[in-house]
């Protein structure tokens, strides 16, 4: 088939594409790749749609959703030449796993708002898993997600069970205990507890943006935005005063700092 003749493309044709650039005659670079070599691709990639989100260009986003798919159709044609499974095999399990997992549309079982959808799904999930506790449950949370979506993720299945704080309060008051605790390590010049007690503060904080209903990613993700164009800011001030932030002294530069938020 001469794909250069198509004015416009499905998926068929996509794994088709994918399956001559991997074959002998195909491209020297996609040939050589493997599962681990285009590892980081992945992660890039679906970073990039989350930005296409993020600044509502939903052009962008198509692009880079096209991009995902490719990373799949790539690792499903490597698997396929090692006869482990396809790109069938893959959308096979998902239609079977959505299925088995939505009783209450294809099934028996009632729900009739968003979070008894939720708990539908989680059972079912659990059950399918072979999970009999919320420990298992935990263990299973990806060890590579960015941390703090990681502890988000735990923190709410120790919820399910009810091991959560009845309010913020109790959740916010654990941050104060925890600030505490690392001010000790850090007077006492204990490195070793330093790292234990930081990991425990932020732990906290996020158990608080949890209750507050916060994405603690995305409100980390802003507040870098918002630090990096304040710290613009501060830049052009000073240059407009002549002021050399490199020999300048930490209050002048505080000055700065609270005009520009100011």
């Amino acid at each position: 088939m001469d794909f250069t003749k198509k004015e416009r493309y499905n998926f068929d044709d996509l794994v088709e594409i994918m399956k001559f650039l991997r074959a002998p005659d195909g491209c020297p670079w996609d040939r050589v790749q493997t599962h681990t070599s285009i590892r980081s691709n992945l992660i890039e990639e679906t970073y990039e749609v989350i930005e296409a989100i993020d600044n509502n260009d939903s052009n962008l986003m198509r692009e880079e959703l096209g991009d995902v798919m490719l990373q799949v159709v790539m690792h499903a044609e490597m698997a396929d030449e090692d006869g482990l499974f396809d790109i069938n095999d893959v959308i096979n399990e998902l239609c079977q796993k959505l299925v088995i997992r939505h009783p209450h549309v294809f099934g028996e079982v009632k729900a009739e708002n968003s979070d008894e959808a939720l708990k539908s799904w989680d059972d079912v999930k659990m059950a399918t898993k072979s999970q009999k506790s919320q420990s298992q449950a935990m263990d299973s949370v990806s060890k590579a997600l960015p941390s703090l979506m990681r502890a988000t993720k735990i923190q709410q299945k120790a919820a399910k069970i009810g091991f959560d704080w009845d309010s913020v309060d109790g959740a916010f008051d654990k941050v104060c205990e925890e600030t505490k605790e690392l001010k000790n390590a850090i007077d006492n010049n204990d490195s070793e507890n330093q790292v234990e007690e930081l990991g425990d503060l932020l732990f906290s904080v996020v158990n608080v943006a949890r209750f507050l209903k916060i994405d603690s990613e995305k409100a980390l993700y802003d507040a870098c935005d918002k630090f990096t164009e304040r710290f613009r800011k501060v830049e052009q001030l000073a240059q407009s005063r002549n002021i050399d932030m490199k020999t300048a002294q930490l209050s002048e530069l505080d000055s700065l700092w609270d005009e520009v938020k100011k």
